[in-house]
Protein backbone atom coordinates (compact mmCIF):
# COMPACT_ATOMS: atom_id res chain seq x y z
CA UNK A 1 0.00 0.00 0.00
CA UNK A 2 3.09 2.62 0.40
CA UNK A 3 2.86 3.10 -3.43
CA UNK A 4 -0.96 4.01 -3.39
CA UNK A 5 0.14 6.30 -0.39
CA UNK A 6 2.78 7.20 -2.63
CA UNK A 7 0.66 7.95 -6.09
CA UNK A 8 -1.86 9.78 -3.88
CA UNK A 9 0.67 12.20 -2.30
CA UNK A 10 1.69 12.98 -5.75
CA UNK A 11 -1.65 13.47 -7.47
CA UNK A 12 -2.81 15.68 -4.23
CA UNK A 13 -6.42 14.67 -2.85
CA UNK A 14 -8.91 16.84 -3.89
CA UNK A 15 -10.52 19.06 -0.73
CA UNK A 16 -14.16 19.02 0.57
CA UNK A 17 -15.43 21.15 -1.58
CA UNK A 18 -13.64 20.54 -4.95
CA UNK A 19 -15.11 16.58 -4.79
CA UNK A 20 -18.83 18.22 -4.13
CA UNK A 21 -18.66 20.00 -7.17
CA UNK A 22 -17.01 17.41 -9.20
CA UNK A 23 -19.96 14.89 -8.00
CA UNK A 24 -22.59 17.48 -8.70
CA UNK A 25 -21.34 17.83 -12.21
CA UNK A 26 -20.82 14.35 -13.18
CA UNK A 27 -24.27 13.68 -11.33
CA UNK A 28 -25.76 16.29 -14.11
CA UNK A 29 -24.42 15.08 -16.93
CA UNK A 30 -24.97 11.01 -16.17
CA UNK A 31 -28.61 11.72 -15.31
CA UNK A 32 -31.35 10.47 -18.65
CA UNK A 33 -32.35 13.74 -19.14
CA UNK A 34 -33.46 15.54 -22.71
CA UNK A 35 -30.37 16.60 -23.40
CA UNK A 36 -28.67 13.46 -22.90
CA UNK A 37 -31.19 12.02 -24.83
CA UNK A 38 -30.87 14.83 -27.82
CA UNK A 39 -27.04 14.43 -28.21
CA UNK A 40 -27.33 10.62 -28.35
CA UNK A 41 -29.86 11.25 -31.47
CA UNK A 42 -27.94 13.45 -33.05
CA UNK A 43 -24.56 11.74 -32.52
CA UNK A 44 -25.80 8.55 -33.56
CA UNK A 45 -27.38 9.99 -36.49
CA UNK A 46 -23.97 11.34 -37.45
CA UNK A 47 -21.92 8.49 -36.67
CA UNK A 48 -24.14 6.37 -38.88
CA UNK A 49 -24.21 8.08 -42.00
CA UNK A 50 -20.37 8.98 -41.58
CA UNK A 51 -19.88 4.92 -41.55
CA UNK A 52 -22.24 4.23 -44.10
CA UNK A 53 -20.28 6.96 -46.69
CA UNK A 54 -17.01 5.83 -45.16
CA UNK A 55 -15.96 9.08 -44.00
CA UNK A 56 -13.73 8.95 -41.10
CA UNK A 57 -13.87 13.12 -40.86
CA UNK A 58 -18.29 12.65 -40.22
CA UNK A 59 -17.17 9.91 -37.83
CA UNK A 60 -14.81 12.59 -35.53
CA UNK A 61 -17.18 14.75 -35.63
CA UNK A 62 -19.83 12.06 -34.35
CA UNK A 63 -17.07 10.85 -31.30
CA UNK A 64 -16.81 14.83 -30.21
CA UNK A 65 -20.55 14.87 -29.13
CA UNK A 66 -19.53 11.64 -26.79
CA UNK A 67 -22.61 11.79 -24.86
CA UNK A 68 -22.34 8.18 -23.38
CA UNK A 69 -18.84 8.81 -21.72
CA UNK A 70 -20.57 11.26 -18.74
CA UNK A 71 -22.79 8.10 -17.52
CA UNK A 72 -20.17 4.99 -18.01
CA UNK A 73 -17.58 7.70 -15.51
CA UNK A 74 -20.60 8.00 -13.29
CA UNK A 75 -20.17 4.58 -12.82
CA UNK A 76 -16.83 4.58 -12.08
CA UNK A 77 -17.52 7.30 -9.30
CA UNK A 78 -20.54 5.53 -7.91
CA UNK A 79 -18.23 2.35 -7.28
CA UNK A 80 -15.97 4.53 -5.05
CA UNK A 81 -18.21 6.82 -3.58
CA UNK A 82 -21.02 4.07 -2.93
CA UNK A 83 -24.05 6.45 -4.08
CA UNK A 84 -26.38 3.89 -4.91
CA UNK A 85 -28.55 7.33 -6.66
CA UNK A 86 -25.65 7.49 -8.70
CA UNK A 87 -25.15 4.30 -10.30
CA UNK A 88 -28.83 3.42 -10.36
CA UNK A 89 -29.08 6.90 -12.83
CA UNK A 90 -25.63 6.15 -14.81
CA UNK A 91 -26.49 2.64 -15.48
CA UNK A 92 -30.22 3.70 -16.70
CA UNK A 93 -28.66 6.19 -18.94
CA UNK A 94 -25.99 4.33 -20.31
CA UNK A 95 -28.46 1.56 -21.25
CA UNK A 96 -31.10 3.61 -22.63
CA UNK A 97 -28.32 5.41 -24.69
CA UNK A 98 -27.21 2.78 -25.85
CA UNK A 99 -30.42 1.03 -26.72
CA UNK A 100 -31.32 4.37 -28.68
CA UNK A 101 -28.04 4.40 -30.89
CA UNK A 102 -28.71 0.28 -31.69
CA UNK A 103 -32.40 0.98 -33.00
CA UNK A 104 -32.07 4.39 -34.23
CA UNK A 105 -28.56 3.25 -36.52
CA UNK A 106 -31.07 -0.27 -37.71
CA UNK A 107 -33.34 2.10 -39.08
CA UNK A 108 -31.64 4.46 -40.83
CA UNK A 109 -29.27 1.32 -42.62
CA UNK A 110 -32.49 -0.26 -43.33
CA UNK A 111 -34.08 3.07 -44.78
CA UNK A 112 -31.03 3.46 -47.12
CA UNK A 113 -30.70 0.09 -48.24
CA UNK A 114 -34.37 0.15 -49.36
CA UNK A 115 -34.16 3.70 -51.01
CA UNK A 116 -30.63 3.70 -51.57
CA UNK A 117 -28.54 6.58 -50.98
CA UNK A 118 -25.26 4.90 -50.55
CA UNK A 119 -25.22 1.17 -51.82
CA UNK A 120 -23.28 -1.12 -49.39
CA UNK A 121 -21.94 -3.89 -52.27
CA UNK A 122 -19.44 -5.09 -49.18
CA UNK A 123 -19.40 -3.45 -45.84
CA UNK A 124 -17.07 -0.01 -45.51
CA UNK A 125 -13.60 0.23 -44.42
CA UNK A 126 -14.90 2.08 -41.21
CA UNK A 127 -17.18 -0.55 -40.13
CA UNK A 128 -14.76 -3.22 -40.77
CA UNK A 129 -11.88 -1.62 -38.65
CA UNK A 130 -14.66 -1.61 -35.53
CA UNK A 131 -15.56 -5.18 -35.75
CA UNK A 132 -12.08 -6.89 -34.86
CA UNK A 133 -11.55 -5.40 -31.40
CA UNK A 134 -7.93 -6.36 -29.73
CA UNK A 135 -6.00 -6.19 -26.63
CA UNK A 136 -4.71 -2.70 -28.24
CA UNK A 137 -8.18 -1.07 -28.13
CA UNK A 138 -8.33 -2.00 -24.21
CA UNK A 139 -4.81 -0.32 -23.30
CA UNK A 140 -6.18 2.70 -25.70
CA UNK A 141 -9.12 2.61 -23.32
CA UNK A 142 -7.84 2.65 -20.22
CA UNK A 143 -5.61 5.74 -21.05
CA UNK A 144 -8.60 7.05 -22.67
CA UNK A 145 -10.45 6.85 -19.04
CA UNK A 146 -8.01 8.04 -17.19
CA UNK A 147 -7.43 11.00 -18.91
CA UNK A 148 -11.06 11.75 -18.85
CA UNK A 149 -10.99 11.28 -15.36
CA UNK A 150 -8.33 13.30 -14.12
CA UNK A 151 -9.47 16.16 -16.44
CA UNK A 152 -12.88 16.17 -14.67
CA UNK A 153 -10.83 16.71 -11.65
CA UNK A 154 -8.94 19.47 -12.96
CA UNK A 155 -11.06 21.81 -14.33
CA UNK A 156 -8.06 23.91 -16.65
CA UNK A 157 -7.52 20.75 -18.11
CA UNK A 158 -10.60 20.04 -19.27
CA UNK A 159 -9.92 20.76 -23.15
CA UNK A 160 -8.17 17.94 -22.93
CA UNK A 161 -11.56 16.12 -23.28
CA UNK A 162 -12.73 16.11 -26.76
CA UNK A 163 -9.36 14.49 -27.72
CA UNK A 164 -10.17 11.61 -25.00
CA UNK A 165 -13.41 11.53 -26.88
CA UNK A 166 -11.94 10.92 -29.93
CA UNK A 167 -9.56 8.39 -28.93
CA UNK A 168 -11.90 6.05 -27.01
CA UNK A 169 -15.09 6.23 -29.47
CA UNK A 170 -17.84 4.52 -27.94
CA UNK A 171 -20.91 5.74 -30.49
CA UNK A 172 -19.22 4.22 -33.61
CA UNK A 173 -19.22 0.82 -32.38
CA UNK A 174 -22.62 0.84 -30.96
CA UNK A 175 -23.86 2.47 -34.94
CA UNK A 176 -21.77 -0.49 -36.35
CA UNK A 177 -23.91 -3.01 -34.42
CA UNK A 178 -27.01 -1.32 -35.68
CA UNK A 179 -25.49 -1.86 -39.54
CA UNK A 180 -24.74 -4.93 -38.62
CA UNK A 181 -28.40 -6.18 -37.74
CA UNK A 182 -29.73 -4.01 -40.54
CA UNK A 183 -27.44 -6.07 -43.06
CA UNK A 184 -27.65 -9.73 -41.26
CA UNK A 185 -23.79 -9.17 -40.61
CA UNK A 186 -24.60 -10.94 -37.17
CA UNK A 187 -20.41 -11.29 -37.14
CA UNK A 188 -20.01 -7.67 -37.29
CA UNK A 189 -22.42 -7.03 -34.89
CA UNK A 190 -21.03 -9.44 -32.34
CA UNK A 191 -17.94 -7.62 -32.60
CA UNK A 192 -18.76 -4.01 -32.57
CA UNK A 193 -20.80 -4.94 -29.50
CA UNK A 194 -17.69 -6.56 -27.96
CA UNK A 195 -15.50 -2.97 -28.71
CA UNK A 196 -18.31 -1.41 -27.02
CA UNK A 197 -18.45 -3.29 -24.25
CA UNK A 198 -14.36 -3.23 -23.97
CA UNK A 199 -14.29 0.68 -23.68
CA UNK A 200 -17.13 1.35 -21.46
CA UNK A 201 -16.00 -1.37 -18.66
CA UNK A 202 -12.38 -0.31 -19.20
CA UNK A 203 -13.18 3.77 -18.99
CA UNK A 204 -15.46 2.74 -16.31
CA UNK A 205 -12.51 1.19 -14.24
CA UNK A 206 -10.12 3.70 -15.44
CA UNK A 207 -11.93 6.45 -13.79
CA UNK A 208 -12.40 4.71 -10.44
CA UNK A 209 -9.20 4.52 -10.37
CA UNK A 210 -8.49 8.52 -11.04
CA UNK A 211 -11.29 8.86 -8.30
CA UNK A 212 -9.60 6.71 -5.87
CA UNK A 213 -6.39 8.28 -6.45
CA UNK A 214 -8.11 11.22 -5.86
CA UNK A 215 -9.56 10.92 -2.42
CA UNK A 216 -12.97 10.26 -3.06
CA UNK A 217 -14.62 7.71 -0.90
CA UNK A 218 -17.83 6.72 0.36
CA UNK A 219 -16.89 9.39 3.27
CA UNK A 220 -16.06 12.49 1.51
CA UNK A 221 -13.93 13.93 4.37
CA UNK A 222 -11.77 10.47 4.43
CA UNK A 223 -9.48 9.63 2.34
CA UNK A 224 -8.85 5.85 1.91
CA UNK A 225 -5.86 4.37 1.81
CA UNK A 226 -7.09 0.87 1.07
CA UNK A 227 -8.27 -0.53 -2.28
CA UNK A 228 -11.86 -0.71 -2.32
CA UNK A 229 -13.38 -3.92 -3.40
CA UNK A 230 -15.55 -2.57 -6.11
CA UNK A 231 -12.08 -1.41 -7.41
CA UNK A 232 -10.65 -4.71 -7.46
CA UNK A 233 -13.67 -6.54 -8.99
CA UNK A 234 -13.49 -4.11 -11.59
CA UNK A 235 -10.20 -4.47 -12.41
CA UNK A 236 -10.96 -8.41 -12.61
CA UNK A 237 -13.29 -7.91 -14.93
CA UNK A 238 -10.90 -5.52 -17.11
CA UNK A 239 -8.77 -8.18 -17.07
CA UNK A 240 -11.01 -10.92 -18.37
CA UNK A 241 -12.54 -9.34 -20.79
CA UNK A 242 -8.77 -10.19 -22.02
CA UNK A 243 -9.53 -13.48 -23.31
CA UNK A 244 -12.13 -12.66 -25.70
CA UNK A 245 -10.15 -9.54 -27.29
CA UNK A 246 -6.94 -12.07 -27.52
CA UNK A 247 -9.32 -14.75 -29.03
CA UNK A 248 -10.58 -12.23 -31.60
CA UNK A 249 -6.99 -11.19 -32.52
CA UNK A 250 -5.86 -14.14 -33.01
CA UNK A 251 -8.43 -15.21 -34.60
CA UNK A 252 -8.50 -12.10 -37.27
CA UNK A 253 -4.72 -12.37 -37.89
CA UNK A 254 -5.25 -16.24 -39.34
CA UNK A 255 -7.91 -14.87 -41.20
CA UNK A 256 -6.11 -11.91 -42.72
CA UNK A 257 -3.38 -14.39 -42.88
CA UNK A 258 -5.24 -16.93 -45.04
CA UNK A 259 -6.73 -13.86 -47.36
CA UNK A 260 -3.34 -12.81 -48.10
CA UNK A 261 -2.46 -16.36 -49.23
CA UNK A 262 -5.23 -16.91 -51.64
CA UNK A 263 -5.08 -13.45 -53.15
CA UNK A 264 -1.55 -14.13 -53.99
CA UNK A 265 -2.66 -17.55 -55.23
CA UNK A 266 -4.90 -16.56 -57.40
CA UNK A 267 -3.63 -13.32 -58.82
CA UNK A 268 -0.32 -15.44 -59.90
CA UNK A 269 -2.48 -17.95 -61.93
CA UNK A 270 -4.68 -15.25 -63.27
CA UNK A 271 -1.36 -13.81 -64.82
CA UNK A 272 -0.38 -17.09 -66.07
CA UNK A 273 -3.75 -17.38 -68.19
CA UNK A 274 -2.49 -13.42 -69.68
CA UNK A 275 -5.53 -11.96 -67.87
CA UNK A 276 -5.87 -9.62 -64.90
CA UNK A 277 -7.61 -10.23 -61.64
CA UNK A 278 -10.75 -7.60 -61.03
CA UNK A 279 -12.40 -8.73 -58.40
CA UNK A 280 -13.01 -12.18 -55.63
CA UNK A 281 -15.21 -13.18 -53.85
CA UNK A 282 -14.39 -16.02 -51.18
CA UNK A 283 -16.99 -18.25 -49.18
CA UNK A 284 -15.90 -20.71 -46.52
CA UNK A 285 -18.01 -23.53 -46.66
CA UNK A 286 -15.90 -25.91 -44.41
CA UNK A 287 -12.45 -27.02 -45.61
CA UNK A 288 -13.87 -26.31 -48.98
CA UNK A 289 -13.69 -22.49 -50.58
CA UNK A 290 -16.44 -21.41 -53.04
CA UNK A 291 -14.89 -18.78 -55.02
CA UNK A 292 -15.99 -16.58 -57.73
CA UNK A 293 -13.06 -14.35 -59.77
CA UNK A 294 -13.75 -11.91 -62.00
CA UNK A 295 -10.75 -11.32 -64.82
CA UNK A 296 -10.22 -8.96 -67.36
CA UNK A 297 -9.30 -10.51 -70.71
CA UNK A 298 -8.62 -9.35 -74.12
CA UNK A 299 -9.36 -12.99 -75.81
CA UNK A 300 -11.95 -15.38 -73.69
CA UNK A 301 -10.76 -17.81 -71.99
CA UNK A 302 -11.59 -21.30 -72.98
CA UNK A 303 -13.17 -24.30 -70.59
CA UNK A 304 -9.80 -26.12 -70.66
CA UNK A 305 -8.00 -23.16 -69.12
CA UNK A 306 -10.60 -22.69 -66.54
CA UNK A 307 -10.05 -26.22 -65.50
CA UNK A 308 -6.43 -25.97 -65.11
CA UNK A 309 -6.85 -22.61 -63.77
CA UNK A 310 -9.08 -24.40 -61.17
CA UNK A 311 -6.30 -26.99 -60.70
CA UNK A 312 -3.48 -24.73 -60.46
CA UNK A 313 -5.23 -22.42 -57.48
CA UNK A 314 -5.99 -26.28 -55.22
CA UNK A 315 -2.31 -27.24 -55.87
CA UNK A 316 -1.20 -23.49 -54.91
CA UNK A 317 -3.53 -23.41 -51.42
CA UNK A 318 -4.02 -27.42 -50.25
CA UNK A 319 -7.71 -27.13 -49.93
CA UNK A 320 -10.95 -28.06 -51.77
CA UNK A 321 -11.43 -25.11 -54.30
CA UNK A 322 -15.11 -24.74 -56.24
CA UNK A 323 -14.34 -22.21 -58.82
CA UNK A 324 -16.65 -19.58 -61.33
CA UNK A 325 -14.99 -17.69 -63.56
CA UNK A 326 -16.74 -13.80 -64.77
CA UNK A 327 -14.88 -12.62 -67.73
CA UNK A 328 -15.12 -8.81 -68.88
CA UNK A 329 -13.30 -8.38 -72.07
CA UNK A 330 -11.40 -5.49 -72.92
CA UNK A 331 -9.24 -3.97 -76.04
CA UNK A 332 -6.33 -1.87 -75.34
CA UNK A 333 -6.02 1.29 -77.69
CA UNK A 334 -2.61 3.16 -77.51
CA UNK A 335 -2.80 6.60 -78.81
CA UNK A 336 0.72 6.68 -80.00
CA UNK A 337 0.52 4.34 -81.79
CA UNK A 338 -2.70 4.04 -84.67
CA UNK A 339 -4.39 1.50 -85.86
CA UNK A 340 -3.31 -0.40 -89.42
CA UNK A 341 -5.62 -0.77 -91.87
CA UNK A 342 -6.17 -4.74 -93.18
CA UNK A 343 -7.60 -4.81 -96.80
CA UNK A 344 -9.94 -7.24 -97.51
CA UNK A 345 -10.17 -8.71 -100.78
CA UNK A 346 -13.68 -9.00 -102.20
CA UNK A 347 -14.73 -11.04 -105.05
CA UNK A 348 -16.83 -8.93 -106.83
CA UNK A 349 -18.78 -9.96 -110.37
CA UNK A 350 -18.28 -7.46 -112.97
CA UNK A 351 -19.95 -7.33 -116.60
CA UNK A 352 -17.26 -6.35 -119.06
CA UNK A 353 -18.20 -5.15 -122.47
CA UNK A 354 -16.05 -6.51 -125.61
CA UNK A 355 -14.24 -4.07 -127.79
CA UNK A 356 -16.49 -2.43 -130.32
CA UNK A 357 -16.56 -3.13 -133.71
CA UNK A 358 -14.56 -0.93 -135.93
CA UNK A 359 -12.65 -0.75 -139.15
CA UNK A 360 -9.12 -1.92 -137.45
CA UNK A 361 -9.50 -4.11 -134.51
CA UNK A 362 -7.13 -2.33 -131.42
CA UNK A 363 -6.64 -3.93 -128.19
CA UNK A 364 -7.95 -1.63 -125.46
CA UNK A 365 -5.86 -1.00 -122.80
CA UNK A 366 -6.55 -2.07 -119.12
CA UNK A 367 -8.63 0.34 -117.39
CA UNK A 368 -9.66 0.36 -113.53
CA UNK A 369 -12.91 -0.05 -112.74
CA UNK A 370 -14.17 2.00 -109.15
CA UNK A 371 -16.74 -0.77 -108.08
CA UNK A 372 -19.03 0.23 -105.30
CA UNK A 373 -19.89 -3.18 -103.40
CA UNK A 374 -22.04 -2.78 -100.10
CA UNK A 375 -20.33 -4.77 -97.04
CA UNK A 376 -22.87 -5.90 -93.94
CA UNK A 377 -21.72 -3.85 -90.81
CA UNK A 378 -23.13 -5.28 -87.35
CA UNK A 379 -24.40 -2.12 -85.85
CA UNK A 380 -25.29 -1.90 -82.23
CA UNK A 381 -29.16 -2.50 -81.65
CA UNK A 382 -31.20 0.44 -79.37
CA UNK A 383 -33.01 -0.38 -76.19
CA UNK A 384 -35.41 1.42 -73.75
CA UNK A 385 -35.40 1.21 -70.13
CA UNK A 386 -39.39 0.65 -69.26
CA UNK A 387 -40.57 1.36 -65.39
CA UNK A 388 -39.72 -0.95 -62.75
CA UNK A 389 -38.89 -1.54 -59.22
CA UNK A 390 -36.82 -4.13 -58.74
CA UNK A 391 -33.37 -3.87 -58.79
CA UNK A 392 -33.05 -0.41 -59.00
CA UNK A 393 -32.20 1.76 -61.82
CA UNK A 394 -28.63 2.05 -62.15
CA UNK A 395 -25.69 1.74 -64.45
CA UNK A 396 -23.51 -0.83 -62.84
CA UNK A 397 -19.72 -0.63 -64.09
CA UNK A 398 -19.66 -4.69 -64.00
CA UNK A 399 -22.34 -6.80 -63.70
CA UNK A 400 -22.67 -7.02 -59.70
CA UNK A 401 -20.13 -4.65 -59.55
CA UNK A 402 -19.67 -0.73 -58.25
CA UNK A 403 -22.30 1.93 -59.67
CA UNK A 404 -21.64 4.52 -61.80
CA UNK A 405 -24.81 5.91 -63.08
CA UNK A 406 -27.94 6.62 -62.41
CA UNK A 407 -31.03 5.64 -65.49
CA UNK A 408 -34.35 6.53 -65.38
CA UNK A 409 -37.65 5.00 -67.40
CA UNK A 410 -38.17 5.90 -70.84
CA UNK A 411 -34.14 6.55 -71.58
CA UNK A 412 -32.74 4.96 -74.96
CA UNK A 413 -29.52 3.20 -74.74
CA UNK A 414 -26.84 1.64 -77.23
CA UNK A 415 -27.56 -1.90 -76.66
CA UNK A 416 -23.52 -3.74 -77.15
CA UNK A 417 -22.44 -7.12 -77.54
CA UNK A 418 -21.15 -8.26 -73.81
CA UNK A 419 -24.11 -10.42 -72.18
CA UNK A 420 -23.35 -12.07 -69.04
CA UNK A 421 -25.31 -14.37 -66.19
CA UNK A 422 -24.80 -13.37 -62.32
CA UNK A 423 -26.94 -14.28 -59.42
CA UNK A 424 -30.00 -15.24 -61.66
CA UNK A 425 -29.99 -11.69 -63.75
CA UNK A 426 -28.99 -11.63 -67.73
CA UNK A 427 -26.49 -8.72 -68.01
CA UNK A 428 -26.48 -6.62 -71.08
CA UNK A 429 -23.12 -4.36 -71.84
CA UNK A 430 -24.85 -0.95 -72.86
CA UNK A 431 -24.07 2.83 -73.49
CA UNK A 432 -25.80 6.01 -72.10
CA UNK A 433 -26.16 9.26 -74.17
CA UNK A 434 -22.81 10.55 -72.15
CA UNK A 435 -20.81 8.16 -73.86
CA UNK A 436 -20.76 5.98 -70.72
CA UNK A 437 -20.33 2.09 -71.18
CA UNK A 438 -21.90 -0.18 -68.33
CA UNK A 439 -23.70 -3.35 -67.51
CA UNK A 440 -27.71 -3.12 -66.95
CA UNK A 441 -30.46 -6.28 -66.46
CA UNK A 442 -31.77 -7.19 -69.56
CA UNK A 443 -35.33 -7.23 -67.45
CA UNK A 444 -35.05 -3.12 -67.67
CA UNK A 445 -34.93 -3.22 -71.22
CA UNK A 446 -37.12 -3.19 -74.17
CA UNK A 447 -35.56 -3.24 -77.57
CA UNK A 448 -36.25 -0.39 -79.78
CA UNK A 449 -36.46 -1.27 -83.63
CA UNK A 450 -35.14 1.45 -85.88
CA UNK A 451 -37.04 2.72 -88.78
CA UNK A 452 -35.47 2.76 -91.87
CA UNK A 453 -35.20 5.96 -93.69
CA UNK A 454 -33.66 7.38 -97.17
Amino acid sequence: MQIIHFIQKLIHPLTADEKIVVTQDIRESASSSFDFFLLVVLSCSIATLGLITDSPAVIIGAMLVAPLMSPIIGVGMSSITGDSLLARNSVTALLRGAGLAVLLSTIMTMGNARLPFVVLQELPSEVLSRIHPSPIDLAIALAGGLAAAYALTRPNISAALPGVAIATALMPPLCTVGIGIALGRWEAAGGALLLFVTNAITIAFASALVFFLRGFSPDTHIVNRRLPRTLVISALITLTLLVPLTYYSVQFFQQATENRQINEVVSAEVAQLNAELVEMKVTHSGDKLDMIITVRTSQALRYEQVTALQKAIVDGLQRPVSLRVNQVFTEQLNPLVPPTSTSTPTVTPTNTLGPSPTTTPTPLPPTATATFTPTATATPGLGQIISTELPPLQLYQTPDGPVIGQIRPGQVLTLLYGRQESNGLVWIEVMDSEGRTGWIPEIYLRVVTATPSS
